[in-house]
């Protein structure tokens, strides 16, 4: 298969995925997702050479630098608007919490919030993408041994956040009585 019949084949078949992957990091902007996408689909043509024979891990690696590159990018507009005096309270819209935020299991997601964006990455790469220890380690650029190391600490840290932010069980004892 050539280059480009492979880089047709990857598009095709992990369009969606990405797409999926990048909206879950953009919170579903769509108009930047689609800017991403599209970035990431560009750099994978131009390098449609080093495509791998299971390319979804390589284009979240992508995907994953031409996040970091879009964010820069929207911070440097957010503060232009800013100096500007252009942002949202000076045409009088506020963001206020969503009525939702009482839902069930929300503690989770800002037990989630309050790790590094480097922990969340990786719990998010094995929830939410489903990849493997070595898949991961591809999205990452590090060895597979690396990667575990990642997943099994960021993993200890999200269940302290868990444990932190959990209402506590009727009649448990506080923590400083748990350890003895």
């Amino acid at each position: 298969m050539s280059n480009d019949e492979t880089f047709a084949a990857a598009y095709r078949e992990h369009y969606w995925a990405v797409s999926r992957y990048v909206a879950r990091r953009l919170d579903g902007r769509t108009g930047e997702v689609e800017e991403v996408v599209a970035e990431v689909f560009t750099v994978a043509w131009r390098r449609r050479a080093d495509l791998p024979a299971a390319p979804l891990p390589w284009l979240y690696g992508v995907a994953r630098n031409c996040l970091a590159n879009a964010v820069r990018g929207y911070g440097r507009r957010r503060r232009l608007l800013d100096r500007l005096g252009n942002d949202d309270t000076a045409h009088g819209r506020h963001v206020v919490a969503s009525p939702g935020s009482d839902r069930p299991g929300a503690w989770v997601h800002e037990a989630l919030a309050r790790l590094s964006p480097a922990d969340q990455e990786v719990l998010r790469l094995t929830a939410w993408e489903e990849l493997g220890v070595d898949e991961v380690a591809v999205v990452l650029r590090c060895g597979s041994r690396a990667a575990a190391m990642r997943l099994h600490r960021a993993r200890r840290r999200l269940r302290a956040e868990i444990d932190r932010l959990r209402p506590p069980a009727a009649g448990a004892l506080p923590e400083e009585h748990r350890h003895g």
